[in-house]
């Protein structure tokens, strides 16, 4: 059981707080550490193959995709600045070097902290142009269970290639597509699609290791995500690889059960809206009953669902 504890009880939440964090609970990033028992020194680098040169890295954060072949090494997301040695000595030990393209399926600091170290290095950072817009700033992620300031990364660290809503490389044989379908785990969020090995990353838009997060505070938004992932699901085949941003890699199959749940969930939260329910009675009502068995503690994603309902009128 990969670390699921790491993440998803993170992101999913614990506990309902208030919707804009003050000051003074907001946690740095060396205290969400120790919060959850995060330590880089003894995380270990797993590798799985799912394709001739495709691999998925699994440490601590965003699962990485790692593309190696004649044109040297592209990847998916790069976890922490602290991690990137392993992960580095990891593609060394698969055939790869140095990485040349590091590709940030959002901007959030479990995904794109790497950034930290490979920029500097000269690797090419890439992402869609909303997430290196936020990547400017310090922001604050509200997590429901608790609230972390996002410190702005240097200019190193920031994406030099963005796109807005589609984009191609020409890599390792094979055609890979950068697609934004717009908001939805975050306001920036990109798929990875690549067609030579029928696989795709969707980065947090999917969630293969409990309920989802939504960023709302940052431009996430459910029927976005909703979308997101349906459009995702149309661009690639029944027997299609999916790489989620947690949890295990899976398939097509799994990515539209995804979505039926948050079809469902959505639904049941919006008729109990248009009873007059607010936030503590949609919670009492247990919307997500159906799916909790497989996803786990619901509290945290039906507070951002109903949150991003409101927002948008319900």
């Amino acid at each position: 059981m990969r670390s699921i504890i790491s993440i998803a009880l993170l992101l999913a939440g614990l506990a309902i707080a208030p919707l804009h964090a003050k000051a003074h609970d907001l946690m740095t990033l060396d205290e969400l550490l120790g919060a959850f028992g995060w330590d880089f020194d003894s995380t270990q680098i797993r590798a799985e193959q799912h394709g001739d040169g495709l691999y998925v890295l699994f440490g601590l954060g965003g699962n990485i995709a790692v593309s190696i072949g004649d044109d040297g090494v592209l990847i998916v997301d790069d976890q922490f600045p602290q991690l990137i040695p392993k992960i580095q000595a990891k593609i060394a030990e698969l055939g790869g070097g140095a990485v040349d393209f590091a590709i940030n399926t959002h901007w959030h600091f479990d995904h794109a902290d790497g950034n930290l170290a490979l920029g500097p290095q000269g690797t090419w950072l890439v992402a869609q142009a909303n997430s290196r817009r936020m990547m400017a700033d310090a922001r604050i992620i509200n997590l429901v269970a608790m609230q972390y300031e996002q410190q702005a990364y240097p200019e190193d660290a920031r994406p030099v290639i963005t796109f807005d809503e589609t984009m191609q490389f020409h890599f390792n044989g094979e055609q890979i597509d950068l697609v934004h379908f717009g908001p939805a785990h975050t306001t920036g969020d990109a798929a990875v699609i690549f067609r030579g090995r029928n696989a795709v990353h969707l980065g947090d838009v999917f969630n293969n290791s409990g309920y989802p997060f939504i960023d709302v505070d940052n431009g996430g938004d459910l029927d976005g995500m909703i979308h997101f992932c349906a459009a995702a699901l149309a661009e690639i085949d029944n027997d299609a690889t999916v790489i989620p941003g947690h949890g295990p890699v899976t398939d097509s199959q799994a990515l539209a059960e995804y979505i039926h749940m948050l079809e469902s969930v959505r639904a049941a939260i919006v008729d109990l809206m248009a009873e007059g329910a607010d936030l503590e009675a949609v919670l009492q009502a247990k919307p997500t009953a159906p799916f909790d068995a497989a996803f786990g503690d619901p509290s945290g994603f039906v507070n951002r669902a109903y949150t991003s309902l409101r927002k948008a009128g319900g």
